[in-house]
Formats: C-alpha cells, sequence, structure tokens
C-alpha cells in the first residue's frame, strides 16, 4: 500500500490526478483557506490549513499510515520564478523549494515528486534549482524535464518542470499520451458549454460565468480574431503604449485563442481580456471561470465554491484555477509512480 500528502496543494489539481489514479491521499497542506471546500469536497480527504514553512517533518510524516510507501509530492509557489510576476513580494518565496527539499530529507519518503515553472531552472543562474538537487542526489534516484501540457492531454500550451525522486531505483516520466495530431484543441474541450455573453451567468452551472467588458474593449473583442491581438484593431482602438515602438513587444495581450489548437497557458487572470490571449474564439467575452478549470483538465463536475453567490470571487478562484497543477498532467505523474511501484514489488 503507498500513501500520499500534498504539500502547496492549493484547491487540488494535483491531488485529484492522483486521485483518479486510486492512490490514498491522506492530507493536503496549504497556506489559503479558501482551497480547503474545493480540496476536501472534489477529493474526500483532509485539507490542513498552514503554511509549510511553520511545519515541522515530524508533523507531516505524522499524516501517513505505519508500514505504508510515503509517497510526498508538491508544487512550491511558482510566482518568484514565473515570467508573468510582478510582485517583489513573491521573490523570497523561493525559500520554500528549499523547504521541500529538507521535508523530503527529514521524511524520507520512497518517492517524491516536485512540478514547477521552467524558469526554475534557470532563476538566479540555476543556483536555486541545483541547490535542491544536490540536497537530494546523495539519497534519491532523479529524473527530471521540462514538459509540455499538450503531449499528456492538457489542452494548453502549458510548459512545466517535472521532477520525480525515488530510494526503490531508477524513475521517469512514462512517454506522451499525445502527438500533434492528437492534441486537444480549445474547441474540443469547452466547446460544449452553453454560450453566454460577457458579465454572463450560465443558469445550470454558475461557475461558467465572465466577467463584462467595457464598450471600449467590446469594440476591442468585436475586431479581434481568433490567433491575433491587438495589432488587428483600427488605431483608434489601441491603448496608447501598444502606440509606442516599445509595445510591439507585447503581442500575447488583448487577443483571441484559436478554436482549433490548444490555448496559451491559463493564467490566474485569463478570465481577465486584457492579461493575455483569452478571448474566446468565436463568442465575444474573456473565458468563464469553467472554461479556465477545462483547459487546466479539471474535471467538469468540480466545485470550487461551497453555492454562495457571494463566494464567486474571479479573483480568489481564478487564482485557485491558473496557480494548479493541470489534472490530467498530475494523472500521469501518478500513473508512473503506480508503474514503479509495481515494478519493484516483482523484483
Amino acid at each position: 500500500m503507498a500513501s500520499v500528502v500534498d504539500v502547496f496543494c492549493g484547491a487540488g489539481g494535483l491531488t485529484h490526478g492522483f486521485v483518479l489514479r486510486g492512490f490514498n491521499v491522506v492530507a493536503g497542506i496549504d497556506n489559503d483557506n479558501h482551497c480547503k471546500f474545493p480540496y476536501e469536497y472534489n477529493n474526500a480527504t483532509k485539507f490542513i490549513h498552514a503554511a509549510i514553512e511553520e511545519m515541522s517533518a515530524k508533523e507531516i510524516d505524522a499524516l501517513f499510515p505505519p508500514d505504508q510507501v510515503k509517497i510526498l509530492v508538491g508544487c512550491a509557489p511558482c510566482q518568484p520564478f514565473s515570467k508573468y510576476t510582478y510582485k517583489r513580494s513573491y521573490r523570497d518565496k523561493w525559500q520554500l523549494v528549499e523547504k521541500f527539499a529538507e521535508l523530503i530529507l527529514a521524511i524520507r519518503p520512497q518517492i517524491f515528486s516536485m512540478e514547477n515553472v521552467p524558469s526554475l531552472v534557470t532563476y538566479k543562474n540555476r543556483s536555486i534549482y541545483q541547490s535542491f538537487i544536490s540536497m537530494l542526489e546523495p539519497h534519491y534516484k532523479i529524473w527530471d524535464d521540462i514538459v509540455f501540457g499538450p503531449d499528456y492531454g492538457v489542452p494548453q500550451k502549458r510548459r512545466r518542470l517535472v521532477v520525480l525522486g525515488s530510494l526503490l531505483g531508477d524513475i521517469e516520466l512514462l512517454p506522451a499520451t499525445h502527438e500533434p495530431k492528437d492534441y486537444v484543441d480549445v474547441q474540443a474541450a469547452i466547446g460544449k458549454l452553453p454560450p453566454i455573453a460577457a458579465g454572463e451567468v450560465c443558469d445550470s452551472d454558475p461557475l461558467h460565468r465572465t466577467r463584462g467588458l467595457s464598450p471600449l474593449n467590446m469594440e476591442r473583442m468585436l475586431q479581434s480574431v481568433p490567433g491575433g491581438n491587438w495589432a488587428d484593431w483600427d488605431d483608434k482602438l489601441r491603448a496608447a503604449c501598444h502606440r509606442k515602438s516599445s509595445g510591439k513587444t507585447y503581442s500575447s495581450v488583448y487577443g483571441r485563442m484559436r478554436g482549433d489548437a490548444p490555448a496559451p497557458t491559463i493564467t490566474t487572470q485569463a478570465f481577465s481580456f486584457g492579461t493575455g490571449r483569452f478571448g474566446h474564439p468565436v463568442q465575444h467575452r474573456a473565458l468563464s471561470l469553467r472554461e479556465m478549470a477545462l483547459l487546466q483538465s479539471f474535471p467538469d463536475y468540480y466545485k470550487f465554491v461551497d453555492g454562495n453567490e457571494q463566494d464567486y470571487s474571479f479573483e480568489r478562484i481564478g487564482k485557485m484555477i491558473g496557480n494548479a497543477v493541470p489534472v490530467l498532467l498530475a494523472s500521469h505523474i501518478a500513473v508512473t509512480i503506480e508503474r514503479h511501484l509495481n515494478q519493484h514489488e516483482r523484483t
């Protein structure tokens, strides 16, 4: 038997991938208490509201049932390393990567997995990531690589760093499940949802709701084409910053997604037309919260709110969705660990 503890669990994207593969996830830990409902409701397991840096390895180790294989997984907050980060307050969170390594060494799980943004590998001249690997390499067989979401059925062009470590022997992420000709596109992922206008809420699914658009942004939306950006608009609709030569570098904002290709990387602000190429391919609005979740490969039954209308905050739920590990990638990691365990049970 094997049990899993998920640190930095958020709303449960990584956990749900393991749950779908039949793993016993005994607890998730996160410092955002808004994640408690979606984590516990969808995964039928315990959420612990705590900051990892304030928990001891002994406390976390005690969560594992005795005499079972321990699997410790997590995605240390990636804001310090992300190209989308603008807040200096995030810069101190790189220490959580080292904290995760310290927990691994103290708890000694048979297997660990970490998922993070690719730029962690190059942040501060690789020193943070190299320190993480150097701490663990004397004890674990480690595999790491940058993977591409569509290769695993995720309908968005998300690249992520995946790290696997095992005390049992060599471990490697299983081969991709999809080739470019088989990639899941935006239309396949969200095309069956009922159409709604900007600022509307679907009667049958309160998570399928969209932000309203100002009259100016609606004019811009009407001139936006799939795969395009603000350069497709009449000059009078362009923002002042985009009229400058320096503004030409901001090519990935104010655009529509293509329906026949995977989506761009879903961020915490993907419900906003102006923060990326997050316009719906054919409807005149930005993505709904449900569409964001589906493009992150959350199942359509996944609930983020316990039914109270006032709890449907775009910022709060957008953060839960955008920061999550895509469920299908998590499931592929879980399958890899499952087969690794089965292999070593037979030897």
